[in-house]
């Protein structure tokens, strides 16, 4: 129309902004926040395009044939609704086109897909040297051509030429800048980047096969974010230019079309930059199990940092309120309103289940059986409370990435969700007898359930609780969704946007007396929102130093280095009979500097709430006498086979409420039942047991208290990039590419000092190893970082090495003694009396230009102290 006129500078604009990012492309986006109406736009495009092609059959201008493309299975499912012929097509219910036009539209050919099925697939099953014998060599024999999947795809569309192309969450598909700069990423950001690059290499790639087989003649895109992200080549946040309109999210909740979602904007506790549970992540992140370990994660007792803990209790404690609420409403659920939803987005499987764990309930070993334990959070129970799983759980985990991708889930998870599958074909088999539960792939049935929460009889109506191992997907449309938990970074106000956006769809579309909404809210904690759109970076990027990857070699396989992880240590105490000697050490203040007790959640506009831990603050105090006693037992009063005394809890118990009625101090806004917290619950019992030993008899044996996650730590997960100095390693002594320098010369000289020793069969530096030796400087617990670990043949052989601690040590300061004093008098003995991680020893060395000396010399000094004893 705007060529008609004369002004076709949009058209030139879009054309070359595409000709930039998409040659051969035209592609049209339309920015529009979650739950606006993307699927509605969708319906007035097809409409559009089809009735002016049957009125004007010649006009190359439209089309009747249509593909849309999905980011997964379950939008393309839910788009079923742009089939004139489903029963709930959008065309009659939301009054998109006329009622004697509706006929008509049935003549329209729509496909929908999601980009999945763009991959190019495998022609033949075999295996892999049966295909490289067959093939001569040659690649790509046995994989589809471009032109074989576009026939396979668009094989319902028959002969149709010249398509359009809907792309639903447009934001996936593109092609990364060629000349794009290579950005600095690390961890889980370089993994999420690769993968997000690989997802739009497939979709863009697709409908340039499409393109050039059959032809396009538009392409249409619809999304929330339509932004570039990290790692694609463009700078971050940068619009995509082929955008013509903007309904941002801001739009939508003045509007008042979506929830307005509040974020803690203050907090009793007052520590960092920002209240504690909007940048939940940054404080948590180290304490948390990692992907791809060989972890206890899937088993045991769920132990959370203790901001976790705060954050899951606090906003519990706010969706009680909710809960009640429709609790009490008869009228409501007898409509069939379903009950709200709290979700939880975590990283990875391992934290995912432990948070599941937390909140649902787990399985403790008791002699030959398996006994369940209560969740924390009593609403989102899956016990029974009779030591059995209730057989329709309140808390679900999904991995909604494995789900979406329409591939098999990894063994990983299905392991931990066996139970939950199995509840799950239960009730399918109850709710449908006719039906074989056995017929539907856990995937199927997984996908029902996260796909039907918040749905009247449906399998998902009753879950309270969603726990996700990756990021909620796109389209999972229950707007039965009040409180959002992330425990995962953030890196950009795109993936905020997009995790937030599972809690804004609106319940009710029910205009009050003035004809307005009323205000719906989504309470949102670990998710550092700003409200502020992203509208690209303008500055010009200043070059910064070169990165170098410090990386485990596979190659290098033979110079792994494994330790120990420890918490703490304890000692072996004689005797059946317990006393304790408290002294001005035992005390412990609970104060809001830890923890806040008082979190205000603000939304853009409307109104703010004040969430508070009343859900712990309700608990008996003797529960958390009987909570520190049993930890104490547990944790120290085992024998070496690991049972526990139970014949000692009363005496603890009497030592426990001692304690907390004598040195427990109360600072402002705190109550005693903080303590139930595990990080608090664990810094009490470490004073109690103290006291507990200085009043033992004799000498007791000291023993290491193992982390419960990653007890073992090892070389091969290094993998990071650093600008500091390094030096690189000789490949038979190093596992690791690289020692990485605090200074100039010192770490370099000590590492070229232990490799020119011919008793040093491997040894690597302790840089993001891992690897720290606990210990307490004022009364704060801390982690000590000592420089290298050799393994040293000090005359026994290759098959029992010595491993030797190494400090390189500078100017003498407070915390530098009690870190060597911890290692020497603490962590070496612990280590060597469990005797399941080899031998161990600690030495400083003051100058690593005579390091090799000291070394030989303090070995000399160890064998004749081994033959005097």
């Amino acid at each position: 129309m705007a060529r008609k006129y004369g002004d076709a500078w949009i058209e030139t604009d879009l054309r070359g902004a595409n000709k930039t990012a998409n040659p051969g492309l035209l592609r049209t986006a339309f920015k529009m926040a979650t739950g606006s109406g993307k699927t509605v736009v969708m319906g007035m495009l097809i409409g559009w395009h089809t009735l002016n092609k049957l009125a004007n059959p010649q006009d190359g201008r439209f089309s009747n044939t249509f593909l849309i493309v999905t980011p997964g299975i379950t939008i393309r499912d839910r788009l079923r609704v742009l089939l004139p012929n489903d029963p709930q097509n959008y065309y009659r219910q939301r009054d998109i086109i006329p009622a004697q036009w509706q006929e008509q539209l049935g003549r329209a050919k729509i496909l929908i897909t999601n980009f999945h099925a763009f991959q190019l697939r495998e022609k033949v099953l075999a295996g892999k040297i049966t295909k490289t014998i067959l093939s001569e060599g040659e690649a790509g024999v046995f994989t589809e051509t471009p032109d074989q999947m576009v026939r396979r795809v668009c094989r319902e569309l028959g002969n149709k030429k010249n398509i359009i192309v809907i792309n639903d969450e447009a934001h996936h598909c593109y092609r990364r800048k060629p000349d794009g700069e290579e950005e600095k990423l690390t961890g889980d950001e370089r993994i999420e980047a690769k993968q997000r690059e690989e997802a739009a290499r497939v979709w863009i790639s697709g409908i340039e096969a499409v393109k050039a087989k059959i032809g396009v003649k538009a392409i249409y895109d619809l999304s929330a974010t339509p932004f570039f992200l990290r790692g694609s080549g463009y700078p971050e946040g940068t619009l995509f230019p082929w955008v013509v309109s903007d309904f941002s999210l801001i739009d939508s909740i003045e509007a008042g079309i979506v929830k307005v979602p509040r974020v803690p904007v203050s907090d009793d506790s007052m520590t960092g930059d920002q209240p504690t549970y909007r940048d939940l992540w940054l404080r948590i992140r180290e304490h948390l199990p990692k992907k791809g370990r060989k972890t206890e994660a899937i088993g045991g007792e769920p132990k959370l940092p203790v901001e976790l803990q705060g954050a899951l209790h606090s906003l519990y404690s706010n969706y009680e309120k909710y809960y009640r609420l429709w609790e009490n409403n008869t009228e409501a659920r007898a409509k069939g309103i379903t009950p709200p939803v709290f979700i939880v987005v975590c990283n990875n499987t391992n934290v995912s289940k432990l948070v599941f764990d937390y909140i649902a309930g787990w399985e403790k070993n008791i002699g030959d059986k398996y006994v369940v334990q209560a969740g924390q959070l009593p609403i989102f129970r899956n016990d029974d409370g009779n030591g059995g799983w209730l057989h329709r759980p309140n808390t679900i985990l999904v991995d909604s990435q494995q789900l979406e991708s329409g591939e098999s889930m990894s063994a990983d998870f299905k392991k931990i969700a066996a139970r939950e599958i199995e509840d799950f074909k239960a009730e399918y088999r109850a709710r449908y007898p006719g039906r074989d539960a056995e017929n539907l792939t856990d995937e199927d049935l997984l996908r029902e359930v996260m796909n039907t929460v918040g749905k009247t009889g449906k399998l998902g109506e009753h879950v309270k609780c969603v726990v996700s191992v990756s990021m909620l997907t796109e389209g999972w449309d229950a707007n039965t969704v009040t409180h959002v938990l992330g425990v995962r970074a953030f890196g950009t106000q795109l993936l905020c946007e997009q995790v937030v956006g599972r809690g804004l769809r609106r319940m009710s579309y029910a205009a009050n007396d003035q004809g307005m909404f009323e205000p719906e809210y989504a309470e949102v904690y670990g998710v550092p929102f700003s409200f502020i759109p992203c509208s690209g970076s303008t500055k010009e990027p200043k070059p910064g130093p070169l990165p170098t990857r410090v990386r485990a070699l596979e190659s290098r396989i033979g110079c792994e280095i494994t330790f120990p992880r420890l918490l703490g240590y304890r000692y072996d105490i004689s005797g059946e009979r317990i006393d304790a000697t408290f002294t001005e050490e035992s005390r412990l203040a609970l104060s809001t500097a830890d923890i806040p007790t008082k979190t205000e959640n603000a939304p853009i506009v409307g109104e703010t709430s004040i969430h508070t831990l009343d859900d712990l603050k309700r608990r008996r105090p003797n529960e958390v006498a009987f909570l520190l006693a049993k930890l104490t037992l547990e944790k120290y009063f085992r024998d070496d086979d690991g049972n526990d005394k139970p014949w000692l809890f009363p005496q603890l118990l009497a030592i426990v409420r001692r304690w907390l009625a004598e040195y427990v101090t109360l600072k402002d806004h705190t109550f005693p039942q903080l303590l139930l917290l595990i990080e608090f619950a664990h810094d009490a019992t470490d004073r109690i047991y103290q006291a507990i030993v200085a009043s033992s008899d004799g000498t007791p044996a000291l023993k290491p208290i193992l982390r419960p996650y990653d007890s073992l730590g090892s070389t091969r997960y290094v993998d990071f990039d650093t600008t500091r100095p390094v030096f690189a390693t000789r490949h038979d002594k190093c596992h690791i590419s690289h020692v990485v320098a605090d200074t100039d010369s010192w770490e370099q000289k000590m590492a070229k000092t232990i490799e020119d020793m011919d008793e040093v069969i491997r040894y690597v530096k302790n840089h993001n190893l891992g690897f720290t030796i606990p210990y307490t400087l004022n009364g704060e617990e801390k982690n000590y970082i000592p420089d290298f670990i050799a393994c040293i043949d000090d005359g026994k052989g290759k098959a029992d090495l010595l491993n030797l601690l190494i400090e390189v040590t500078g100017e003498k300061k407070k915390d530098k003694a009690a870190k060597a004093a911890t290692a020497r008098t603490l962590w070496i003995p612990a280590v060597n009396n469990h005797g399941g991680y080899g031998r161990w020893d600690y030495i400083e060395i003051t100058d690593p230009w005579n390091g090799q000396s000291l070394i030989r010399a303090h070995l000399r000094k160890r064998e004749i102290s081994m033959e005097d004893n």
